[in-house]
């Protein structure tokens, strides 16, 4: 852990929600708030945790990373 603001304390987090904003957010306008959560929670169940590969964890998606590690 670094000391009070430091910022990479939520790097990690803070990319996450970059790609949602470049990825999903930029594109499209929501017509309702339920629309928009269903949308969002499609887009990191259905893309971010299962397909979208992530250089911090070895060019593995962070579905298949604990995957693995669960089964070591």
């Amino acid at each position: 852990m670094g000391s009070v603001g430091d910022a990479y304390d939520n790097a990690m987090c803070e990319s996450c929600f970059a790609t949602l904003e470049c990825e999903l957010l930029d594109r499209r306008r929501f017509q309702t708030v339920a629309e928009a959560r269903r949308e969002v929670f499609s887009f990191i169940e259905g893309f971010y945790n299962t397909r979208r590969l992530h250089s911090a964890l070895g060019y593995r998606s962070p579905a298949n990373f604990e995957k693995l590690h669960h089964a070591a």
